[in-house]
């Protein structure tokens, strides 16, 4: 199986890259832009990998539905999105590709809109022509796929190389999965059930309504032209290669520097936190055996106040690097409890000095919706897909690969982003 993923090289494009090759045995192609919050290092164990590809190309750019954009980048060069499909004959494309912070959607929209929208539209008619392209195969249409709930067909087994002779997409394989997040639903109330699939859309940043743009695109795409596509809604990722402006790492490098731990209003605010790892599983389960013209809600059942997640992670740091950056690697090295226990244990761990006395409470940024939650009861029943990390065993391992990897942050924190958040310290 070959996929095509947009924005490979970000913190859930690269968990799923990983994973896609790694366990599941496909080729992929990476068509990323490679913005500030690309980072190549973050894929760099698949590097000489065969079943690996990497593409830079902005799609959001007019070039991009041209002939040729660019100067070269690689062996063949910077093509159009349509050179690209053709060339590398993908089964599916996983999109991924966004700008995704709601702060900088906040100080400059316009990127979002670009990137998001125009970005989305363009891949969609890329997307399209190429699958008109494809014979067939033993069907004429998208609505036989989209009866079986289980496409074993799609993918096939381990062993199979995507590069064999034998690789041949169809129309009836192809499928465009739109990977989106919950906010486009925008606030819950505190005792409303999870968003499921049916709740209404009401984003209230740049961000989420762009988005909720793109969203509206794909499925416009499919109920209009015939495109087999599928969404997925997801709640906050957390995990490994997170590039340091959302919270969870923020709170750890702040607590390294000791610095002031910035948290928006009065901390209050509830998300929903999934590990994304987990996240990747779940999207391969969906564009696996998921029914064509459906949307997924995927997440991870823990809800915490954001007051909530930034003590446990210093209450966590307090255990594993208790003198910051200097003791950061010796208590690493000297870890050999159980990441899930230390969590289980945080309270119950005395200490002179806290990390917590460490967080600032700041001005709480424009539109800040109050609560996120997910119902995944349908991908659970339909898919069979349930997170394995709970609040204890994810936050453990996310804040140890951050002690283990800290040249991997330092040398993507370039300059241009030193930790800072919308509201004033």
């Amino acid at each position: 199986m070959k996929i095509l993923v947009t924005g490979g090289s970000g913190f859930i494009g690269s968990n799923l890259v990983r994973l896609l090759i790694k366990e599941k045995g496909a080729s992929v192609i990476n068509l990323d832009k490679l913005t500030y919050a690309g980072n190549s290092e973050s894929l760099a164990d698949l590097e000489g990998n065969p079943n690996y590809t990497f593409e830079q190309i902005d799609f959001a750019s007019p070039a991009a539905v041209g002939e040729k954009v660019g100067k070269c980048k690689g062996e063949n060069g910077q093509k159009s999105l349509s050179d690209l499909f053709q060339r590398h004959q993908p089964d599916a494309v996983m999109h991924l590709a966004a700008e995704s912070h709601v702060d900088r959607s906040i100080d400059g929209p316009g990127e979002f809109i670009q990137t998001n929208i125009v970005g989305t539209f363009n891949l969609l008619q890329a997307s399209l022509a190429y699958w008109r392209s494809l014979p067939a195969g033993g069907t004429s249409s998208v609505s036989s796929a989209a009866e079986s709930s289980d496409l074993n067909t799609f993918i096939p087994s381990h062993a199979s190389n995507a590069g064999s002779s034998s690789h041949q997409p169809s129309q009836e394989t192809f499928r465009f999965l739109h990977v989106s997040t919950d906010e486009v639903y925008g606030s819950l109330a505190p005792d409303a059930p999870g968003f499921s699939e049916t709740h209404a859309y009401d984003p209230h940043s740049p961000y989420s309504a762009s988005k909720a743009a793109s969203d509206h695109l794909a499925r416009a795409w499919a109920d209009t032209y015939g495109l087999p596509v599928l969404v997925t809604n997801c709640s906050n990722n957390y995990g490994p290669y997170q590039f340091p402006e959302k919270l969870i790492p923020v709170v750890i490098l702040k607590c390294l520097r000791g610095e002031p731990i910035p948290v928006y209003g009065k901390g209050e605010n509830i998300r929903d936190w999934l590990y994304v790892k987990d996240h990747a599983e779940a999207l391969y389960a969906v564009l696996s055996k998921g029914r064509v013209g459906e949307t997924y809600n995927i997440g991870g059942n823990n809800e915490r106040t954001n007051l909530e997640l930034v003590r446990t992670l210093c209450s966590l740091m307090e255990q594993l690097a208790p003198g910051g950056m200097t003791s950061a690697s010796s208590a690493v090295e000297d870890q050999s409890s159980d990441s899930k226990s230390q969590v289980s244990d945080l309270k119950s761990q005395p200490s002179n000095k806290s990390f917590q006395d460490l967080i600032t409470f700041v001005t709480d940024r424009p539109g800040h919706d109050m609560r996120y939650a997910i119902d995944s009861s349908k991908i659970r029943d339909e898919l069979g897909w349930q997170p394995k990390e709970d609040f204890a065993s994810g936050f453990g391992k996310t804040v140890q690969w951050y002690l283990d990897n800290q040249e991997w942050t330092k040398r993507i924190l370039d300059g241009s982003y030193q930790l800072e958040r919308l509201g004033n310290v």
